[in-house]
């Protein structure tokens, strides 16, 4: 099965190689593979940056913050209680989301050839 290569999101939720969608992106955990198994396609290029794991704080913080403020409203547990439920919980939310969006957010970085920014002689000059 070929899978389209124009759907960024499939490829990356995936975990595949967002050219051909047929090779592994990932040789471990977060770790990018040097390149595609099935096209070739140099993976060295890949910058995801900070983005995967600002999106997910935001993502976390947004599912644990309103169930915490709940719970303690409802039970009031003790603080080691709160410890017990919400640190691994954390742990999993945030270590589940973050290999498919840095798979993500790389095969959209190279869907629209997004590359780093630079300044040339030139630019922002007005004329």
């Amino acid at each position: 099965m070929v899978l389209n290569a124009a759907n960024p999101f499939i490829a990356g939720l995936r975990g595949r190689c967002p050219r051909c969608g047929q090779g592994a992106l990932f040789s471990g955990f977060l770790q990018f593979a040097p390149a595609c198994a099935a096209c070739g396609l140099d993976y060295s290029g890949e910058d995801a940056g900070d983005g995967p794991a600002v999106f997910i704080i935001f993502i976390a913080g947004a599912i644990l913050v309103p169930l915490a403020l709940v719970v303690e409203r409802v039970f009031t547990p003790p603080l080691w209680a709160h410890a017990l439920i919400w640190t691994p919980l954390t742990l999993l939310i945030c270590l589940g989301l973050l290999r498919p969006f840095r798979a993500t957010l790389f095969a959209l970085q190279h869907h629209n050839a997004a590359r780093e920014a630079r300044l040339d002689a030139g630019d922002g000059e007005q004329g």
